[in-house]
């Protein structure tokens, strides 16, 4: 019910900037780009990052010094845990939606805001023991299905259509299936270019 509140909000938000504004300037793009990933979880346990890759489409729709953009992104994340001399990596892919808000202030530099609703596709834990030996585990049932975070961040949208983004996903759902506490954190660099423009 919360998520479906916040995307409410979102669109509401969205047809009045249409309102105030008149015709949109509207954009089709592709995007891809580095995951810097981690989880938060448990007080006196230490987790180590994860590097994959983030790819997928956006959709902008621009009123004035205000921006809309849906995405639609493949995520690579999770993180590594070490111990006794041995290692847990968990890889986690999702299909993420960030909905952002983006502020233009000059240039075609953005700040930008909003949330994400991410959906699991798969869990995967690989154990590697002191010799290196490796043991990789379907983790799926461990981890819930759905995920809600908080996008910030900056971008800068050139004049030849290429866009480039910083961006921190804050985790705001505990992912957790078994107890304890695990929230994804996500900082994104990505480049992206904008494949269709329509609008003034």
């Amino acid at each position: 019910m919360k998520k479906i509140k916040i995307l409410l909000l979102t669109i509401i938000a969205a047809t009045a900037l249409h309102t105030a504004q008149g015709q949109a300037q509207l954009a089709l793009g592709i995007k891809g780009g580095l995951n810097f990933a981690n989880i938060s979880g448990d007080a006196g346990t230490t987790y180590d990052g994860r590097t994959g890759y983030h790819a997928g489409a956006f959709f902008l729709a621009k009123f004035g010094k205000i921006g809309l953009q849906p995405e639609v992104i493949f995520s690579q994340q999770g993180t590594s845990i070490k111990y006794n001399g041995g290692s847990l990596e968990n890889n986690f892919s999702y299909v993420n939606i960030p909905i952002i808000l983006k502020l233009y202030l000059v240039g075609g530099v953005n700040l930008q805001a909003g949330p994400q609703f991410g959906f699991l596709t798969s869990a995967k834990g690989d154990t590697f023991d002191i010799n290196g030996n490796k043991i990789t585990q379907d983790i799926k049932d461990n981890v819930k299905s759905s995920d809600v975070s908080i996008g910030l961040g900056a971008g800068w949208d050139l004049p030849f259509g290429l866009t480039i983004d910083a961006r921190y996903n804050l985790g705001i759902t505990d992912n957790a299936n078994s107890g304890g506490s695990a929230k994804n954190q996500v900082f994104q660099l990505s480049a992206g270019f904008k494949l269709l423009k329509f609008g003034k």
